[in-house]
C-alpha cells in the first residue's frame, strides 16, 4: 500500500512539473468556462474580454488587458499574473494564422505559456500553446 502511494505521489509531482502554471490555468480555465456559460456561443469578443476582466478582478488574479507589444502594433488580449498570454476568439474555427498569432506573442513577450480559446466552439476547449524557444 505504501508503495502504491509513493508512486502516485511521483507521479502527480512529474505531471505538475511539466504543467506550466497548473494551478493559474486551473483558475483562468474557470474563468473561461463560466463566461461562456453566462454569455453564450455568440456574443461579440469585446463582450467575452469585459466579463473575463471582470472576473479576473473579482478573483483578484493580475492581468493586463489589451496590451500593445513591440513596434508591430499588435495588440494582444490578456496577460495573466505576469504568466500566460490570453487570446480570446470569436468565430467558426481556430486557424494556423491564430497559432501563429500567439506564438508570435510569446515570442515578443518571452511568456512560456499561452491559452487560445474560440467561445464559439459548442464545447469551450482552451488550447496550451507552450513558447517555441529556436
Amino acid at each position: 500500500m505504501t508503495a502504491n502511494i509513493m508512486q502516485d505521489e511521483h507521479r502527480n509531482k512529474v505531471v505538475s512539473e511539466k504543467v506550466l502554471y497548473p494551478e493559474l490555468s486551473y483558475l483562468v480555465t474557470g474563468i473561461l468556462f463560466d463566461t461562456q456559460n453566462a454569455l453564450g456561443r455568440y456574443a461579440k469578443e469585446k463582450q467575452y474580454g469585459d466579463l473575463i476582466e471582470t472576473k479576473l478582478k473579482e478573483s483578484k488574479i493580475s492581468h493586463k488587458r489589451e496590451l500593445s507589444i513591440g513596434d508591430s502594433g499588435n495588440i494582444l488580449d490578456f496577460i495573466v499574473d505576469d504568466k500566460i498570454v490570453l487570446e480570446l476568439k470569436a468565430s467558426r474555427v481556430i486557424t494556423g494564422d491564430n497559432y501563429r498569432q500567439i506564438q508570435n506573442y510569446l515570442q515578443q513577450t518571452q511568456l512560456k505559456l499561452g491559452l487560445l480559446v474560440n467561445f464559439r466552439n459548442k464545447y469551450l476547449k482552451p488550447i496550451r500553446v507552450i513558447r517555441i524557444d529556436s
